[in-house]
């Protein structure tokens, strides 16, 4: 038997624009999903302890990886599903490790490559961000061009993105969950329409991959007052393109007055924000007292891992 674990993860700067192109920061947090698995005589189990949506994805991988005897899957997640803190890449990642280990083939890239080509096959359209980060931990600045520190660079179709690991800062982020589900899939839609059709979305957008750009340098420098500043201006571009909700905004006004910075992250229309800050514990108690859900996390969180 084996037990391994996947973070989840929060999109620091640059979500809905880099479906076009444009750069991403990515961080992993400590939230995370565990796997244990273990080879069994009679029987494929406990696929379905966590939902059908995960169970989706926990088959895929079993049918993408393995080619032994029956397996025991069992699942334990302390992140909630449909909040945009990348639940579904969490799970795949982590039971992906666990065949790796069992069959003796732990490695953080191929796990990577594969829990995208899984998230490809259940979502129909995919991007690595989530896999990528939470294979690989810490922190993944991905961009549509190859730049130091390259990790990885994974293709599809005519797509291409190279992941390359981003030096992170000790930093405090809390993340406010509003409690309400979003498909990811029709607001990237709603996204497109606005940029196919208006060329002020795309000059937003274009804002938005050179704020990310900027994001990388103050994360470099340890600048987290820069870069609260650059979350803040992330987040009223992303609330122009229109994927900001009430609910939303309700959190990110809450979380301000003690935050360095505070967005949306993913794709919005529910789902969740993040905040900057030194104070965690006010940053919760606010967003609690706004009706949200909150998570105090670090950064330089550990990528997939085989637990002792």
């Amino acid at each position: 038997m084996v037990v391994t674990s996947a973070p989840g993860k929060v999109i620091l700067l640059g979500e809905h624009a880099v479906v076009f192109g444009r750069p991403a920061i990515a961080l992993a947090i400590g939230l995370r999903s565990r796997c244990r698995a273990q080879i069994i005589d009679d029987h494929i189990g406990s696929v379905d302890r966590i939902g059908v949506q995960h169970g989706s994805y926990i088959s895929t991988a079993i049918h993408c990886s393995w080619d032994g005897g029956p397996l025991d899957i069992e699942i334990q997640s302390q992140l909630p599903s449909g909040s945009g803190l990348g639940s579904s890449a969490a799970v795949t990642v982590a039971t992906l490790g666990a065949i790796a280990s069992l069959k003796g083939e732990f490695d953080e890239e191929t796990i990577a490559r594969q829990a995208f080509e899984v998230e490809s096959v259940v979502q129909g359209r995919a991007s690595p961000i989530d896999t990528s980060v939470s294979a690989h931990g810490k922190g993944i600045f991905i961009s549509s061009e190859r730049g130091s520190d390259l990790l990885w660079h994974i293709s599809k179709d005519t797509r291409n993105w190279y992941i390359h690991d981003c030096e992170v800062p000790d930093m405090t982020l809390v993340v406010g969950f509003t409690g309400n589900k979003a498909p990811t899939g029709p607001l990237v839609a709603k996204v497109k329409r606005y940029v196919d059709h208006t060329r002020f979305a795309r000059e937003i957008i274009d804002e938005i991959g050179d704020i990310t750009l900027e994001g990388l340098q103050r994360m470099r420098s340890g600048d987290v007052e820069g870069l609260g500043r650059l979350m803040n201006r992330n987040h009223g571009l992303l609330a122009i393109l229109g994927v900001c909700t009430p609910p939303l905004q309700k959190l990110v006004d809450a979380a301000l007055p003690h935050s360095y910075g505070a967005k949306l992250t993913g794709a919005g229309g529910g789902g969740s924000m993040i905040a900057l800050t030194d104070a965690p514990e006010k940053v919760a108690e606010a967003i609690k007292g706004r009706g949200g859900i909150p998570f105090i996390v670090g950064t330089g969180v550990e990528g997939v891992k085989v637990e002792e």
